[in-house]
């Protein structure tokens, strides 16, 4: 990112365009302050010499920003050879005066101090040598200070270009940190959504099949049977429709209110193994040790999804006749241990039942675990901090 004297031109005098028009300038002000000088008047004509270094010095600006410290080079070279050779002499030190400005604020900064040393041990070697008091002391003192002046002049543009540089660069990665948080937060929403309903969805419409396939088979054997399996499937139907419903009000973009209940958690931990007895599902008991308090409404929530969807895979896939579900509270975490007495001679593979549930134990900093028990049936074992 570069500012400099030239932005504010108008266009298209930038770039290039306004270092050609710098040059072409100078030559013209250099070129009339020289044949206005007294020395014209009386010697005449300046030399072919003269004209030659002043094209060289001038034309040499046009590639200034290009090659910074070569063009202070030529210019410092012409000075040093038009004043004592070229006369009548004229303002031809304005080139090198430009030059060095813009060594210093291209970032040639030693390169700008290193010259202006130079060329002021020349020009005092040729005050002392040459036996003509040219320059008065307070002339000196002057083009000492252009020296200084300009080059401190540079150096602070080359360091505002830094600083603005670095500014920009900033902002570009802040920028790119903010849209990387936006997106990440946003898959973490839709995982989270995903496996809300995934939970939700598979727990209810698995008791919903158990029970139309009750229903089916005792419709005409056993009326009684089938009318508590409609009942049942009734309620788990309201009951997944309340859940959804709440699942999806994140997701709402209209002006009414979107029906909020409070998320489940260990508290209905009753209704959940109810439901599942009803629905012709295995026999469920639970068991509490510790002293049971609220949790962390995350922790609760992820508690109860755990059971809910360790109580699916039993009813779908276990074929088990008894769960035994035994909740720990300890200081720092709450400990779950769902077991079932189902079929389960080998590790299967992990599904996204599984999966769901050990990403909501780790998304807490808990850990899980599904697999064989090794007295017969299936484990599985959360630890969530609380």
């Amino acid at each position: 990112m570069r500012s400099t004297w030239s932005e504010w031109l108008p266009w298209p005098l930038r770039g290039q365009a306004a270092d050609a028009a710098l040059a072409a300038g100078l030559f013209v002000v250099i070129s009339l302050f020289t044949l206005a000088g007294e020395e014209v008047k009386s010697r005449g004509a300046v030399p072919g010499l003269g004209w030659v270094l002043i094209v060289i010095a001038c034309g040499a600006l046009y590639w200034r920003r290009r090659h910074p410290a070569l063009v202070a080079l030529i210019t410092v070279a012409a000075c040093c050879v038009y004043y004592p050779l070229a006369e009548p002499d004229g303002p031809l030190l304005l080139t090198f005066v430009v030059s060095l400005y813009t060594a210093a604020a291209e970032g040639r900064l030693w390169v700008a101090a290193g010259l202006s040393v130079v060329a002021l041990m020349i020009m005092l070697y040729g005050e002392v040598t040459s036996g003509v008091d040219h320059l008065r002391d307070a002339g000196l003192y002057l083009i000492i200070g252009w020296f200084v002046a300009v080059v401190a002049i540079g150096a602070v543009v080359n360091n505002r270009r830094a600083y603005l540089g670095a500014m920009e660069q900033r902002a570009l990665a802040a920028e790119r940190t903010r849209e990387e948080e936006a997106r990440r937060r946003a898959t973490e929403e839709r995982l989270r959504i995903a496996r809300e309903l995934h939970d939700v969805l598979g727990h209810n419409i698995s008791l919903i099949n158990v029970q139309a396939n009750a229903a089916l088979h005792g419709l005409h054997k056993e009326p009684s049977q089938a009318e508590t399996a409609l009942v049942a499937i009734k309620d788990t139907s309201k009951e997944t429709l309340r859940e959804l419903r709440a699942t999806l009000g994140v997701l709402r973009q209209v002006d009414e209110r979107a029906p909020v209940a409070p998320a489940p958690g260990l508290k209905g931990l009753p209704e959940l193994t109810e439901r599942t007895r009803a629905a012709g599902g295995p026999t469920v008991s639970t068991e509490i040790q510790g002293d049971p308090r609220p949790l962390p409404p995350e922790a609760d929530l992820a508690a109860y999804r755990i059971v809910q969807e360790a109580l699916t895979n039993v009813t779908k896939h276990a074929g088990a006749t008894a769960v035994v579900i035994r909740v720990v509270y300890t200081p720092k975490t709450v400990q779950l241990h769902i077991d079932d007495d189902g079929e389960s001679s080998s590790v299967p593979t992990p599904g996204n039942g599984i999966r769901g549930m050990q990403e909501r134990a780790q998304a807490l900093g808990g850990t899980l675990t599904a697999a064989p028990n090794p007295d017969g049936g299936f484990r599985v074992q959360a630890h969530i901090p609380a």
